[in-house]
């Protein structure tokens, strides 16, 4: 394409505006009295500008040049006629044929991208802007590659267990695994970085999840907080909202009197399919029992996983399963991917853990009674394991097993190798790691303990008898009240955590402390917006503030992280052991660096002195986890009832011995029924420790920040500091687009701090995979701002007066998300650097050397300057496309080599692991093995394309 800077204008010839290239393909109306009017017919716009002083250029296609009509017609241009200024293309349109086309014919819509394009008709932008570009490709490069994309941006401690779940299960082709981690341990979490792993690599679209009514909105709230998912909750009313104007639910309708066309709407509300609305979908499974037909909907619509969490609820028998079963068994033979959330095996049953497995895998888990079978045959191994794993020796019966199970391992040198002191060690490792190979649910179940989890807390209970009676109506007058004052006194300013049985009592306590005592405190329930529990947790987080306690209702503390404060005040006590322990566990985290203070006021002689007694003397709930608590509760609850409502003291402390020996006998029988072998599958701690190695090693960085700086400041969003590591962001009054993605009116602030995150989850977490990362980088990419840009630099290395081209390709490689090409060729960027001489100085003078002066430049004269050396930055433009495309054959190579190495690696640890490992199954091998063949080809395919020029004048 060739274009000219000239006053000699004439009516029909096509002109563009450097200004508004927006406008399109302009069209010569008039030019009369020094003026020319142009008629932009793409965007119905009429422009007159001065002859001498237009900032219009002059569009000229050249032979080999692609165009096109106002009827759509495309030709490629063979030949250029000139006649009285006016030009006519001769070209071969796409069915060969032979066509005119005058230039007043040309397609009104014509864009100019390309980078040399707008590079000559000086449509260039500051040379910030290609600095931005340049650097978002080399950053999206960067985390494409990096082997713990998708769990970078979760707002969560890096925990070794989950992060190792989340892992080993988000890159399966289709994981279908039971999660079953002792309570406190994190389940949904771990639900949720495989989730978030598998959306941020494009591995799954659509997920349903299904959780109890009374965990929809701590799921919801946990997704958008901890993964910024925002999911759906749909309920009745949201399927039918519609409709919800039509006075469907209209008090005047009787239940037995729908008039016929409302029932008509009804129907045909029931029969579209809301779930096809949406992509990320959370429903309570009473839902789905209440309204049937919906489970059709949901499983007629097609979900690439389905989440399920408190899995044990669904009943199963040999005999006959519920219908909550059968819904979520027909979910789990339409989806590829089925996650299930459950209590421990040990605490199942063996007959209702056999129904979870056979929903993840019923081929393999079929029968009952085999799997019993399997299980008998199975508990030598595991007895041998725990010997090995206790490093106790092996006696001639376990051995034997070893050897006669493990014979295609050749185990016996390891096994003589046992009673050698200086090969012990080495030998009982590589038994172990045979034995996990064999390990026959060991790919589908994972199960953690808090034996084998490390970094829980200490506990330690003070308890506070008082005497008088519990007064609800007037707090003052309840000696708890008086107590609580004197407390939170002797505490001295430090941080503590209040929780109560109902709403309303944090809602008294708050304002009596306030009013008669002038304690400021939070108040956080159930009855306020998220927005509101938002302010009261960042107000008791912030260290500044006058608040000392924060006072929350039972279902308001759900799903927060209050381990700062490691004080917790219990107003009252549940009659649940894992209410206990779910209020205790707000406290009691992985991370928390303080002995955790529970404190306990009780009125003496009542009921509350009774479950004081219960819990510290019976369950020892209080000192510790009680992994059996739930199932003594649930044995003994008729018992502790009736024993609540009187004050037999015989009968207390006859029922306290009770309840300490079954506990005792319980949690045995647990520890007993542990599976060491499975516990130590389920968190590999050496892949675990180098994917926290890796993950620290990205966020220590610190690029993050200095990125989104450049990108807040060329775009017009406004930065201001706020603390360490945190930062608020505003739009600017001069913001460049008309709304800047993920970021509200009013602004928002962030941290780019981990720690602080976790600390004050009133802040946006920024990471590389927040979504308004990902957008922003999108915007830079997605647009032509920056791909062509004129810089006035100093380099000590090129002499004053000269001029370079940089030029920035990206090697593109288009294949399906389950390929994960990025892993070994994401979209990268290659620069070459030559200078007028046609001289290669793209190793000698590296990008980060070209610092800008400042110093500004007459745009016009530079378009000129650009037009009139057309011909050498052609021959360059082309130099340095050869020298990329030799690049790219070397970063082909290079990701072939890496890609072929890492999957036939799989391929070979799958083929060997099947023979020994039933859950192998033989199709997930050969889709491995096509997908293997199927990435080579799109590797071999990648093409080339210029990104962004950069026209580099020495100073």
């Amino acid at each position: 394409m060739a274009y000219q800077q000239m006053e000699n204008f004439i009516p029909g010839q096509r002109w563009i505006s450097n200004t508004e290239s927006e406008l399109g393909l302009g069209l010569i109306l008039e030019v009369a009295f020094n003026r020319v009017t142009v008629l932009f017919l793409a965007s119905d716009e009429r422009r007159i500008y001065a002859r001498d002083n237009s900032p219009l250029t002059r569009v000229i296609f050249s032979e080999g040049d692609t165009i096109e009509s106002i009827d759509e017609i495309r030709l490629t241009v063979n030949k250029v006629i000139e006649q009285d200024g006016l030009i006519t293309y001769v070209g071969k349109d796409e069915a060969g044929l032979e066509v005119e086309l005058n230039e007043i014919e040309l397609n009104h819509h014509i864009q100019f991208n390309k980078p040399q394009d707008r590079l000559f008709i000086g449509q260039i932008d500051p040379g910030s802007w290609f600095l931005l570009r340049y650097e978002t490709w080399h950053r999206l490069q960067q985390h494409q590659k990096s082997p713990v994309k998708g769990l970078l941006g979760g707002r969560t401690s890096l925990i070794a267990h989950q992060l190792f779940i989340a892992y080993e299960a988000a890159n399966r082709s289709a994981p279908r695994i039971m999660l079953a981690d002792e309570v406190g341990l994190g389940k949904t979490i771990e639900a949720g970085l495989i989730l978030h792993h598998r959306l941020i690599n494009g591995l799954s679209k659509r997920v349903l999840i299904i959780v109890p009514e009374s965990l929809l909105h701590q799921w919801l709230v946990e997704m958008l907080r901890r993964f910024n998912l925002r999911f759906s909750i749909f309920d009745e009313a949201r399927c039918l909202e519609e409709l919800g104007d039509d006075g469907i639910f209209s008090e005047d309708v009787e239940d037995n009197a729908v008039p016929a066309d409302i029932q008509a709407q009804i129907d045909a509300a029931v029969a579209s399919n809301p779930f096809l609305n949406e992509q990320l979908v959370l429903c309570s499974q009473g839902f789905f029992a209440k309204y049937p037909p919906r489970q059709s909907q949901a499983i007629e619509a097609g979900w690439d996983m389905v989440i399920v969490d408190e899995a044990h609820h669904l009943e199963w028998s040999e005999h006959a399963a519920s219908p909550d079963y059968l819904f979520v068994e027909q979910l789990g033979r339409i989806s590829p991917s089925l996650v299930l959330l459950t209590a421990t095996p040990e605490q199942l049953g063996k007959e209702s853990h056999f129904a979870r497995l056979r929903l993840l895998d019923p081929d393999r888990f079929y029968s009952f009674a085999a799997f019993l079978e399997e299980e008998r045959l199975f508990e030598p191994v595991a007895n041998a394991a725990r010997l090995l794993l206790a490093e106790k020796p092996l006696d001639e019966k376990a051995a034997a097993l070893l050897t006669k199970l493990l014979k295609n391992d050749n185990v016996e040198g390891l096994l003589k190798d046992l009673n050698n002191e200086a090969k012990s060690a080495a030998a009982r490792e590589a038994l172990i790691q045979v034995l996990l190979d064999h390990h026959g649910t060991g790919r589908i179940l994972f199960r953690n303990s808090r034996q084998t989890v490390q970094g829980f807390p200490q506990r330690k209970r003070y308890a506070y008898a008082l005497s008088g009676q519990q007064n609800d109506e007037d707090l003052q007058q309840d000696p708890r009240f008086a107590w609580l004052v004197e407390k939170i006194k002797q505490l001295g300013g430090q941080k503590a955590l209040l929780i109560c049985k109902q709403a309303q009592t944090a809602i008294d306590l708050e304002q009596a402390l306030r009013n008669r005592n002038g304690i400021a405190a939070a108040v956080f329930h159930q009855g306020m917006t998220i927005i509101e529990r938002d302010r009261a947790a960042a107000y008791f987080a912030d260290p500044e503030s006058s608040a000392r306690l924060l006072i929350c209702s039972e279902i308001g503390s759900e799903g927060r992280n209050f381990q700062f404060a490691h004080h917790l005040i219990l107003f009252d006590l549940p009659a649940n052991p894992d209410l206990l322990q779910q209020r205790i566990g707000r406290l009691d985290r992985i991370g928390q660096k303080h002995i955790i203070k529970i404190h306990i006021p009780y009125l003496q002689n009542t009921a509350q002195e009774i479950l004081y007694r219960w819990y510290d003397e019976g369950l020892n709930a209080l000192r510790s986890n009680t992994p059996a608590g739930a199932r003594v509760a649930e044995i003994l609850h008729d018992e502790l009832a009736a024993l609540l409502q009187k004050q037999n003291q015989a009968e207390i402390d006859a029922f306290i011995v009770k309840t300490e020996a079954l506990n005792a006998e319980l949690e045995a029988q647990l520890h007993n029924g542990r599976d060491q072998l499975l516990e130590l599958n389920s968190c590999r701690k050496e892949l675990a420790d180098a994917l926290i190695d890796q993950l620290n090693a990205y966020e220590k960085e610190g690029t993050l920040w200095p990125y989104m700086e450049n990108v807040f400041e060329c775009y017009g969003v406004e930065t201001e500091f706020h603390s360490a590591d945190c930062f608020i962001i505003r739009p600017g009054d001069h913001l460049r687009v008309s709304h800047f993605p993920g970021l509200p009116e009013d602004g928002m602030t962030v941290t780019v701090n981990r720690q602080i995150a976790l600390a004050r989850e009133e802040l946006q977490f920024m990471t590389w995979e927040h979504p308004m990362v990902i957008a922003a980088m999108d915007l830079v990419l997605s647009s032509e701002t920056g791909n062509a840009t004129v810089s006035v630099v100093r380099h000590r290395d090129i002499k004053a007066g000269q001029f370079l081209l940089e030029c920035l390709f990206i090697v593109e490689c288009s294949a399906p998300a389950e390929f994960q090409i990025g892993r070994f060729l994401p979209a990268t960027p290659i620069r070459v650097l030559i200078d007028q001489y046609q001289k290669d100085l793209t190793e000698s003078i590296p990008h980060r050397s070209l610092i800008e002066t400042g110093i500004t430049f007459d745009e016009q004269q530079i378009v000129t300057f650009l037009n009139n050396q057309r011909v050498p930055i052609t021959k360059i433009l082309n130099m340095a496309e050869q020298k990329a495309k030799a690049d790219m054959q070397r970063i082909c190579a290079d990701a072939t080599k890496a890609m072929l190495a890492s999957l036939t690696n799989e391929i070979k640890r799958l083929v060997r692991l099947k023979k020994v490992n039933p859950t192998i199954k033989t199709e997930e091998i050969e889709q491995l093995k096509d997908i293997t063949l199927l990435a080579h080809e799109n590797i071999q395919a990648a093409q080339l394309r210029l990104d962004a020029v950069r026209f580099v004048i020495t100073s």
